[in-house]
């Protein structure tokens, strides 16, 4: 059999990112952070495309060179068709529907979403991967989206529960801000954190029935409780940041945790895994490991390198997809909201 190679192109927000497997390894995986971003406190996505534009081509010819191939090894080219930014993502899917279309390979789909929980798939060379055995649960935790999804297979998934409003990192972005802290807030919120005492102060949990996810009540009586204590001691942030970052990040988890806990209740399925970028967060993963150790669950938690936006995730799901023949119409348009 002759070695499958894809191509995996990923620009839904502000990365641009390029990855190359073969026979479900992964070759290479180049990624172009854009650090603009930081001084509007969020993504532009003005800015975010326009920087698209000057990296997508560099980064392309970076994962070939670093995968060792020429582009007409290529056996097809895997895009991010969305869910994301409509000018971010236009950028990755023209490029790539013109080179698969001068290469005369299929062009491949890929939903963002679907690509991150397929990150527990990716094979390295000289690697052992555990990976979790259909069906399983997955929680999906990042800046945009916060879901549980049951993963019956490749191309089989269900969405259980999924936020109704905010989602947990996009919580952590705004409490961030609003005290001063900087984008992205996940990161700083997690340093922070692990200084503080996570029972410092108390924040609304919200009361939603079934296994959806609500973040704004959360982020409302965050928002609330600094503006009161603020007037009476206007260094209030300052003097108590890490228990403030703690006692936040300790509600989202508690939150996040329930709803899988109830999940996985429900389902009878002990096999979970995480994903998204919000998976990176220490206290989510202790939460995780503390399940496994008792011996609730079997836990699936990605390689840090694959948990924030990046094409190897997205490759990964080429691959299979390949393997299907599933292919996608060149004039297919990309899409900025779906679900799985």
């Amino acid at each position: 059999m002759n070695d499958i190679y894809i191509l995996g192109i990923e620009s839904s927000c502000d990365d641009t990112s390029a990855a190359v497997i073969r026979n479900g390894y992964l070759l290479s995986n180049i990624t172009a952070s854009q650090a603009v971003h930081k001084a509007y406190g969020g993504v532009v996505p003005e800015l975010a495309s326009r920087a698209h534009q000057q990296n997508i081509v560099p980064v392309v010819d970076q994962a070939l060179k670093q995968a060792g191939i020429t582009k007409e090894q290529l056996s097809a080219i895997t895009v991010t068709l969305g869910p994301g930014l409509m000018g971010s993502l236009h950028v990755g899917v023209s490029f790539a529907k013109g080179l698969a279309t001068s290469l005369g390979i299929p062009l491949i789909e890929a939903n963002h979403l679907q690509g991150h929980i397929l990150a527990h798939f990716i094979l390295t060379e000289g690697e052992e991967l555990r990976v979790p055995p259909f069906p399983y649960l997955c929680l999906m935790v990042s800046g945009g989206n916060s879901q549980i999804v049951k993963v019956n297979a490749y191309n089989d998934m269900e969405m259980l529960g999924q936020t109704i409003d905010d989602a947990a990192g996009e919580a952590m972005d705004k409490c961030s801000k609003v005290m001063g802290f900087g984008y992205p807030g996940g990161p700083i919120i997690d340093k922070l954190a692990r200084q503080g005492n996570p029972n410092a102060y108390t924040f609304a949990k919200p009361h939603i029935a079934g296994l959806d996810y609500s973040f704004s009540g959360l982020k409302t009586s965050f928002l609330y409780f600094l503006r009161d204590e603020t007037k009476k001691d206007p260094n209030f942030v300052e003097h108590h940041k890490e228990d403030l970052a703690a006692s936040l990040e300790k509600t989202i988890i508690d939150i996040l945790m329930k709803k899988l806990t109830q999940a996985v209740k429900e389902t009878g399925i002990t096999e979970v895994a995480l994903s998204g970028g919000v998976s990176a967060n220490t206290a989510l993963r202790e939460a995780f490991k503390t399940r496994q150790d008792n011996k609730q669950w079997s836990i699936y938690i990605p390689k840090f390198g694959y948990t924030t936006d990046n094409a190897a995730m997205i490759a990964i799901t080429g691959y299979y997809k390949y393997l299907d023949k599933d292919f996608c119409p060149i004039d297919k348009p990309a899409y900025s909201r779906t679900t799985l």
